[in-house]
């Protein structure tokens, strides 16, 4: 009998933190999905291959391959995503934007911007909108190649020097080695975050990001992230 009543007690606080995470991430009941849906208190959805909840915060397997983490506070619910989108529209999307303002994406942006091919050749090579590589090179170095920030960042995309070893880049001002570095990173931070998290994360590092759990409260970053997202019509 005393054995038991261990038992019982041992189990009631297991219950009780599964029926608490059944509160707050009220998850679908399996329909053959292949994947989750994470709701944004802000209304952004994210799909994933799959979710769990650890301590505080979301963690969540990406499509692409890795891990992203979000605190619970900026989560609405976890459903089952019945109808993931394929690899190819994924590919083109831009995080949070309809498929109407996707349409012919390249004619939003003017065509006697600077190094316009080449934007667009590493743009669709990597699957990131144009309009959003154009307003992140706008927003760094307004198109200068040769730029250069009092923190060392430099050429158009203002590559870190970490970032500028990370992706192979020998000469950071070269404008089509700057490009398609800085493409690759921001594709990579997209995977990761949606798109204004994505933003702050390429002007004040990913690490920044993911302490504060949202956009950092810095002034510079959050003027950064709004204007980018005027740009680019969000």
């Amino acid at each position: 009998m005393g054995a038991q009543a261990r038992s019982s007690r041992t189990a009631l606080p297991r219950l009780l933190t599964w029926a608490v995470g059944l509160l707050v991430f009220p998850l679908a009941l399996p329909t053959g999905a292949s994947a989750d849906l994470v709701v944004f208190t802000t209304g952004r959805t994210m799909s994933v291959k799959s979710s769990r909840v650890a301590d505080d915060r979301l963690l969540v397997a990406l499509k692409g391959g890795g891990e992203a983490s979000f605190p619970l506070t900026v989560v609405a619910r976890v459903a089952a995503d019945e109808a993931p989108p394929t690899e190819s529209v994924r590919a083109q999307e831009l995080p949070g934007t309809s498929d109407a303002a996707l349409a012919d994406t390249s004619a939003a942006v003017p065509a006697n911007r600077p190094f316009a091919d080449m934007i667009a050749a590493a743009a669709t090579a990597h699957g990131v909108d144009v309009r959003l590589v154009h307003a992140v090179i706008e927003a760094e170095s307004d198109y200068r190649p040769r730029a250069r920030s009092r923190k060392g960042a430099k050429g158009l995309m203002q590559l870190m020097p970490d970032t500028a070893r990370q992706y192979a880049v020998r000469d950071p001002y070269d404008p089509k080695a700057n490009i398609d570095a800085g493409v690759r990173h921001l594709k990579a931070l997209l995977s990761q975050f949606e798109l204004g998290l994505a933003l702050a994360a390429y002007n004040s590092g990913e690490a920044t990001v993911r302490r504060y759990g949202g956009v950092p409260p810095f002034a510079e970053t959050r003027r950064y992230v709004s204007r980018i997202l005027q740009r680019v019509g969000r």
